[in-house]
């Protein structure tokens, strides 16, 4: 498997913890940093996404 076979499941791994840090909750002391890691939590899950699904359509392009 070369670097560029193992970099979707990379990716895919990113979205998942994206997911993860929009359901964490944060009291206390972090309860402040709530709407940066939610904004954090979107922008990974919109970013890595956005990235697997142009890498799709690139290997489809590319095959033909």
């Amino acid at each position: 498997m070369s670097v560029l076979d193992r970099s979707p499941f990379l990716y895919l791994c990113c979205i998942i913890a994206g997911f993860a840090l929009l359901r964490v909750e944060l009291t206390g002391f972090f309860a402040p940093l709530s709407p940066l890691v939610l904004l954090i939590g979107v922008l990974a899950v919109l970013l890595f996404s956005l990235v697997v699904i142009i890498q799709g359509v690139l290997c489809l392009v590319k095959r033909r």
